[in-house]
């Protein structure tokens, strides 16, 4: 039995909307080919010295007594980035804020930071309390790479009866 579509084809959606309308991850991804499955990863160990490791987590907690993280601009700017300027220390990826990026009305939307290597790809969106809005959000961003950049082999989302 086939269900009502979720989307509205007439309706412009951005990643951000799919945060505020909470599907459940599963039906948004089916929604556009993909499907969702929770699993544990083995993904490649850093074989480097993170010789950065000790003095961010000292900055971090220093700062944090001091700082108000109920916004997601706040939250970016003393957590996540400290993190993302180490990330790109250790990987040496390219890096884009606010990245814009438009597959079509209803993949679209700015990136957070959008990092990436020859060989690999990061997207990090900065959210609070609701991570699992927060990861649907997350799934339309990483679909949206994935059909943006065809040549991206690197990723955690597959097509439903693709070898991608």
């Amino acid at each position: 039995m086939s269900h009502p579509p979720l989307l509205d084809p007439n309706r412009s959606y951005t990643f951000s909307n799919y945060f505020e309308l909470g599907f459940a991850v599963d039906d948004l991804v089916a929604e556009f080919g993909y499907s969702f499955e929770r699993k544990f990863l083995e993904l490649p160990q850093y074989s480097g010295s993170l010789d950065r490791l000790a003095e961010l987590k000292q900055r971090i907690e220093e700062v944090l007594p001091f700082v108000d993280l109920e916004n997601e601009a706040t939250r970016r700017e003393i957590l996540i980035a400290p993190i993302v300027t180490d990330l790109i220390h250790y990987s040496h990826a390219k890096l884009r804020i606010e990245y814009n990026i438009k597959v079509n009305n209803q993949l679209q939307g700015n990136l957070d930071y959008y990092l990436r290597t020859t060989t690999n790809l990061i997207v990090i969106e900065a959210k609070q309390a609701d991570i699992n809005r927060g990861f649907i959000q997350l799934a339309t961003e990483m679909i949206s790479l994935f059909c943006h950049f065809p040549g991206i082999k690197n990723i955690i989302v597959k097509r439903k009866n693709s070898t991608r």
